[in-house]
């Protein structure tokens, strides 16, 4: 059965034909002037709306316009990204299925498709929750990026039809050799530093299996992946939203995804690298297959997040931050970081936590601030 069915109709990505019309749609929008300008500054401010209007297919759309905007915005927003692993895709029998851990919302996967194209590889479709198409450009955006609709915040009984079919598409892409697929470990950002794999998602990857568990996941190809930024995503606005859901139910703000997406492109990354881990062994599998009803899929995503944790970088900042967290100076006398750098960070901190409201508890902003830092050091510990 071809993937590109009106069964699927719904999530699926634009075909070529559909995002022609939709890129026509988006190079008349008032914001590509200014887009435009940001993003090619030494350009006319026509200029991403004339690139946009010649284009004829979705290859073309993100090999001359998408990788030409995420050099613009590592250029502008960070100090380079590197990548390793990339051997471990070459190995792989046919498509396969990218887990990765989440920390920005449009730039994980973003740069993880930079990192494809340019080794070699095709890109790859995209997961994205319906709650972030919030406007007709988004989805146009979205989908002539090969993006697959998750639908997000409806009830139990249509939650499962949508699971299902979501898991039937993702099986058919893969294995009919269509495309590979990204999807994030979880529903949502992290926001402590801590990446763990939801073990829905699994449960789901599984709901379109005709074959025994050990069957179902070996067809998937699952490959783990790990983002690292030097500077975390909205790292202040993450802090601020653990604490505010301390006290009660959080309800984000009309647009505020759309400042959250804005925020992630514009805001300093410092370092970002992606590693790509070992895809999950027919061994680690099969064991998984012994456990009994729900412990096959922790034994999954106990092997997901080991690729996960093992494959995150840590960088200075992440050092910085232990030390502060638990009032020690363990990386310092071990060379981790210098004096000056620590002296930069806590006057990044509270410019950063400076610009949220003055009610919130600073104290406690200042300790779930750094922990979202200092989280992944716990993390790797832990193994």
């Amino acid at each position: 059965m071809s993937t590109n069915t009106e069964e699927f109709g719904d999530i699926r990505p634009y075909t070529d034909e559909e995002a022609v019309e939709a890129l026509g749609r988006v190079s008349r929008h008032p914001m590509m002037p200014v887009i435009s300008k940001y993003l090619f500054s030494d350009l006319p401010a026509s200029t991403l709306s004339h690139m946009l209007r010649g284009i004829g297919s979705i290859d073309q759309f993100q090999d001359e316009v998408m990788l030409a905007v995420i050099d613009a915005i590592l250029a502008k927003t960070s100090e380079g990204l590197t990548c390793s692993g990339v051997e471990n895709l070459r190995g792989i029998n046919g498509r396969f299925l990218a887990v990765s851990n989440h920390r920005d919302i449009v730039m994980d996967p973003a740069f993880i498709q930079y990192v494809m194209r340019h080794n070699g590889f095709p890109f790859t479709e995209i997961c994205v929750g319906s709650n972030l198409l919030t406007s007709q450009l988004i989805v146009d955006l979205m989908r002539s990026n090969r993006m697959i609709k998750v639908i997000r915040g409806i009830g139990a009984r249509e939650l499962y039809l949508s699971s299902q079919l979501l898991s039937q598409y993702i099986r058919e892409t893969i294995t009919s050799g269509r495309a590979s697929i990204w999807i994030a470990q979880r529903e949502g950002r992290t926001k402590n530093g801590l990446d763990t794999t939801e073990q829905g998602l699994l449960k789901m990857f599984d709901m379109s299996g005709k074959g025994t568990f050990e069957e179902n996941f070996a067809e998937l190809n699952i490959v783990p992946m790990s983002i690292s930024y030097e500077y975390e995503s909205c790292d202040s606005r993450k802090a601020r939203e653990v604490l505010l859901r301390r006290k009660g139910p959080y309800v984000k703000k009309p647009k505020e995804d759309l400042h959250s997406i804005m925020t992630g492109i514009r805001q300093w990354k410092g370092h970002v690298h992606l590693e790509i881990g070992k895809p999950l062994t027919s061994e680690e599998i099969h064991e998984a297959s012994l456990c009994e009803k729900n412990d096959r899929y922790q034994a999954i995503r106990h092997a997901v997040d080991r690729r996960i944790i093992e494959g995150y970088k840590l960088w200075k900042t992440n050092y910085m931050a232990h030390d502060l967290l638990y009032g020690k100076s363990e990386f310092l006398d071990n060379g981790m970081y210098g004096a000056q750098d620590l002296a930069d960070f806590v006057k990044y901190m509270a410019h950063k936590l400076g610009k949220l409201e003055r009610r919130l508890d600073q104290k406690e902003l200042r300790k779930i601030f750094l922990g979202i830092y200092a989280g992944p050091v716990d993390a790797k510990r832990s193994l």
